[in-house]
């Protein structure tokens, strides 16, 4: 069954999520510390060896009209270099409103810390799932 990891790329946090594609659904594992928007590349590494996924997917911060803004920039590179690094494939999928759906999902009011990247996490589990559910659209 393949495997497939999610990502929400963010310039101090990195939500990870793990899923599959014959279920379509994915689980929050982790958020991972980044530096300016540098990985703990470490980390990615331990991950990808760990769960040995046959995809991995990145969220894209597009504008509301679909073009793409700085950050999408360093996700895309982000992304980029995981491929580069590991060899893995990477596909990059629209991230709009993930977060605001990974917020109501876990019913954070206002703006909720997320110290423990409980919310990266799921945002990136919201990404994910989108990526499986268009592959089966």
């Amino acid at each position: 069954m393949p495997l497939a990891l999610g990502f929400d790329y963010g310039l101090s946090r990195i939500g990870v999520a793990t899923g599959q594609t014959l279920t379509q659904s994915a689980t929050p594992l982790m958020a991972i510390p980044a530096k300016d928007g540098t990985p703990r590349w470490d980390a990615i590494e331990e991950l990808l060896n760990e769960w040995r996924p046959d995809i991995v997917v990145v969220g894209l911060p597009l504008h509301e009209d679909g073009t793409v803004s700085e950050v999408a920039k360093y996700a895309k590179k982000f992304g980029q270099r995981i491929h580069g690094r590991f060899g893995v494939e990477v596909a990059f999928i629209d991230e709009y409103h993930s977060t605001r759906e990974a917020r109501e999902y876990l019913n954070y009011k206002g703006k909720a810390s997320d110290q423990d990247g409980k919310l990266d996490a799921t945002a990136a589990s919201v990404i994910l799932e989108r990526w499986l559910g268009a592959q089966h659209a």
